[in-house]
């Protein structure tokens, strides 16, 4: 996986890295947990294609927003969120993973 370390991206504050198409725009170092949980929303990106991975995860992230009534609340509510975070620090998840997996944390 790319990665590119700036200040722009991603926006916010509470945000340190976002995955853009398969390139990761970190704020600064990206250990191996990170990492982990970047290629597996890379996976998700790839399987589902990447205009309709986009558009779901906001579509996702709007309707959480009603759901949880904030927005980083929200974020980590989006079903691929939750896969990545569930697996992050489980290094052999990716090469095991079943397609569409995150359809699970739904």
């Amino acid at each position: 996986m790319k990665i590119i370390y700036n200040h722009l991206l991603p926006f916010g504050e509470r945000y340190y890295a976002i995955n853009l198409f398969g390139v990761l725009f970190a704020k600064g170092p990206v250990d191996r947990e990170m990492l982990n949980h970047e290629e597996i929303h890379t996976a998700q990106m790839k399987e589902m294609g990447y205009l309709l991975f986009y558009l779901w995860y906001v579509v996702e992230w709007l309707w959480r927003l009603i759901q949880k009534g904030d927005s980083f609340k929200a974020y980590h509510a989006i079903s691929f969120e939750r896969e990545a975070y569930a697996n992050e620090r489980n290094y052999s998840y990716l090469p095991r993973r079943k397609k569409y997996a995150w359809r699970k944390y739904l």
